[in-house]
């Protein structure tokens, strides 16, 4: 049973990355439009993956996790082109256009410098670059202080993992602004539960090497996760308000200057009446 775990739950983990994110990819690709995605996502996932590379050295913790960090950075690379190249045109309204291309309207939404915010896909890249140039001139400079380096792996380590623990709170965030999950795909929150699920069981259960980094930060992650389920709960995949006034016929409210609500059917028979008085007189 131990060695049947052993090798169906690592594959599941080293694929994970394409059978979560790939149906997102697909579907924002046919549609020709990233509205509801979050940014972050990509962000995160990229910056986490890529730390947990260069953690590897230092803690030679399983190879199907440095695998599907691999997998992981290729995976997000072609997510972040699909979402900048679909992302939806400006809106002075805001709605699902501005959400998370634009700047918020808010001064409380907008980030220094509008990090990750830009209008142009080039600072995007650039990013990554210098983030992966960055971490290759760590590593050459501290590897040959074993005691400096090791320090610097578990520091790297722990803030790679903490990242990706904060992978769901972005799209949360949305979602509970929203009030609807629209442009978030089910089949991704499938995969993130369910690999929540088979990583807590080997974490725990695996004969190989699984530092507590691991453990403690996906136990955070798994319940991020579970709320995101409940959000799909109570505000479903549909419009979220918008809905709502769709199913309220302008009509219905009250019309500016006016003292009491007149709908339409209401309104004809009061001048179908005034008439009929006229005729009479």
């Amino acid at each position: 049973m131990d060695s049947t775990s052993d090798l169906i739950t690592p594959l599941f983990l080293v694929l994970s990355p394409v059978l979560s994110y790939g149906d997102q990819a697909h579907s924002m690709h046919k549609a020709k439009s990233s509205a509801g995605f979050s940014l972050d996502i990509p962000l995160i996932m990229l910056v986490a993956s890529l730390l947990r590379i260069f953690y590897y050295p230092g803690a030679k913790y399983d190879t199907a996790l440095l695998i599907q960090s691999l997998v992981m950075v290729g995976v997000q690379v072609v997510l972040l082109k699909i979402a900048l190249d679909h992302r939806p045109a400006p809106s002075s309204r805001g709605g699902d256009a501005a959400v998370p291309f634009t700047k918020a309207q808010d001064e409380e939404y907008q980030r220094p410098y509008n990090f990750w915010q830009w209008k142009s896909p080039k600072p995007y890249w650039q990013f990554v670059l210098y983030l992966f140039a960055g971490l290759v001139v760590c590593q050459i400079l501290f590897s040959p202080f074993e005691s400096l380096y090791m320090s610097y792996s578990s520091l790297i380590g722990y803030i790679g993992l903490s990242i990706e623990a904060t992978l769901p709170i972005p799209q949360i965030l949305i979602n509970h602004k929203s009030r609807s999950c629209k442009g978030f795909r089910l089949s991704v929150l499938a995969m993130w539960l369910a690999g929540d699920a088979m990583k807590m069981f080997w974490f725990f259960t695996s004969s190989s090497e699984i530092p507590w980094s691991f453990k403690s930060c996906g136990i955070f992650q798994a319940c991020c996760d579970s709320y995101l389920g409940v959000q799909y709960l109570m505000y479903g995949s549909g419009e979220g308000v918008s809905s709502a006034i769709k199913e309220h016929p302008l009509h219905d409210y009250p019309v500016s200057g006016s003292h009491s609500v007149v709908t339409s059917r209401e309104g004809a028979a009061a001048r179908r009446t005034s008439n009929a008085d006229k005729r009479i007189s």
